[in-house]
């Protein structure tokens, strides 16, 4: 059995438990699904988010809606398709009204989070957000501070990034948000 098989059957195991909605501690109203990890197993790359959002819970993937296309077309600019990278969120169901997942949640769904880091093994984390860094780390950050540092989580350079959502509402900020993009791309290809 080839590496991308039987990591792709690792993730199948890893997410069974967890497919009934019923054992999932956040409030689930107005949620339908959960969410897990896409993309290739042996990316290079693997970006977190902190929880699925409306399109996400609808579609059952992660990073579909503005967000994700803002995301991808980023990506592809780079030369980097979707299909090569994990995209993946801290919590895997979505919070009542899009609210901020709650300590109890980050808790419960972050063992899920590192098998998956554990299984993949990329090369580069790229965190989008403050919430999915601090939920990864168990640190506060101010993103306007360290996004685009390169950090380390065990031994997996780790790149802080803003959200997706937040450049779509602050236009302005695309610039740092592509800049530390093509530093997460090169420092995955590059090294």
């Amino acid at each position: 059995m080839d590496a991308y098989t039987f990591k792709k059957n690792l993730l199948a195991e890893l997410y069974k438990p967890y497919t009934n909605l019923a054992n999932c501690p956040v409030n689930t109203t107005g949620c339908t699904q959960l969410v897990f990890g896409e993309g290739t197993p042996n990316a290079k790359i693997m970006f977190i988010g902190e929880a699925p959002g409306k399109d996400e819970d609808e579609l059952g993937r992660p990073f579909v809606g503005r967000s994700g296309k803002l995301l991808t077309s980023c990506l592809e600019a780079l030369g980097i398709p979707r299909a090569d990278v994990f995209i993946t969120n801290v919590v895997k169901c979505r919070p009542p009204d899009n609210r901020k997942p709650l300590p109890s949640e980050v808790a419960f769904y972050k063992p899920i989070l590192l098998h998956e880091i554990k299984i993949i093994r990329p090369r580069v984390i790229c965190t989008l957000g403050a919430s999915a860094l601090e939920a990864l780390t168990a640190q506060p950050f101010s993103m306007t501070k360290i996004r685009g540092r390169s950090l380390l989580f065990d031994t997996i350079t780790l790149i802080p990034t803003l959200h997706p959502a937040y450049v779509l509402r602050n236009p302005a900020a695309e610039k740092d948000f592509k800049h530390d993009l093509a530093k997460v791309v090169h420092t995955a290809y590059d090294t």
